[in-house]
């Protein structure tokens, strides 16, 4: 009783700094610290060429993608959730690659070997830039001038990935989101701090300084977003076939959430794969993982 006592007393002292450490960790959440690519498409035996993506036409240091060659007609772009990179999509690129298809995996800025950005604001625009920039890299190359091209996005990072449908000048044949987007944008926010997806040191994390510290934290990554969400229906949102994967168990972004916002268009469908949580399709359902991506992307991106 004596040590709970100590923890909460600790908690009350720090309330006063838990404002600012909530907003420390909102900028966080978009500068998390770079982890290393822990495998790369070799070690899966896939054969993979290095390209550096512009951006914003400078010269320099841009994307770091991986392309893995395969059909030129039909490409599909990966991103990775939040925090990791884009080793972490491996295995969706093998299951993509064996069947044929061409894939650019590609590292979103301040994550594995791609550029450093140090804003802190309109973070929905500049993550939708990466998407945006890969998909006219890809099409800026003669072998894929002419490929059907599908974005495939990831936790976090299947916000930027719709959102990029807004882009009309920039076009795409269809999309893939696994584990989001959802309906709302406040609750992942709170979900993935709560499950640590950033660190909350000693008494911040305990009490009433850690309800403190999520929703600051929360409410100022939404804000520094600065995105109109959901988008609107209209244009590509009504022309765009969407496949959404999202897990039964997943607490980060619920399926509940996911099917909030997939039913708001036409041409999406939804699939819950049962007792799997968030990211984790592809490992506790595997056939049902590869055989639901497939269909669609044989159903829309042949000719």
């Amino acid at each position: 009783m004596a040590t709970g006592f100590l923890a909460k007393a600790a908690s009350a002292v720090t309330l006063p700094v838990a404002p600012l450490y909530g907003a420390f960790l909102s900028y966080m959440i978009y500068h998390p610290p770079r982890r290393p690519h822990h495998k790369k498409p070799a070690d899966l035996g896939l054969t993979s060429t290095d390209v550096n993506v512009p951006l914003n036409g400078q010269q320099g240091r841009g994307l770091h993608v991986w392309l893995i060659p395969g059909d030129t007609e039909r490409v599909v772009v990966l991103g990775h959730g939040l925090g990791l990179s884009k080793s972490a999509s491996l295995a969706q690129a093998r299951l993509l690659s064996e069947a044929g298809y061409t894939v650019a995996m590609f590292d979103h800025r301040n994550h594995g070997k791609s550029v450093a950005d140090r804003a802190g604001w309109g973070m929905s625009d500049r993550h939708t830039d990466d998407v945006v920039a890969v998909v006219r890299h890809m099409r800026s190359m003669d072998a894929y001038a002419t490929a059907r091209i599908a974005i495939y996005g990831f936790s976090i990072s299947t916000f930027p990935s719709f959102y990029m449908l807004k882009r009309e000048d920039c076009p795409v044949d269809a999309v893939i989101f696994d584990s989001g987007p959802a309906l709302e944008l406040a609750p992942l926010f709170r979900n993935f701090v709560a499950a640590g997806g950033v660190p909350i040191p000693g008494p911040l994390g305990t009490g009433p300084s850690r309800a403190v510290v999520e929703t600051v934290a929360s409410s100022a990554a939404v804000a520094m977003l600065r995105v109109q969400w959901p988008p609107p229906l209209g244009g590509a949102y009504e022309r765009t076939p969407m496949l959404f994967l999202t897990g039964e168990l997943d607490t980060m972004i619920p399926a509940s959430g996911v099917r909030a916002l997939a039913e708001r268009y036409p041409l999406a469908e939804v699939h819950t794969l049962p007792d799997t949580e968030h990211l984790q399709g592809i490992k506790t359902q595997p056939e049902t993982y590869a055989e639901t991506v497939l269909g669609f992307l044989e159903r829309t991106l042949k000719d």
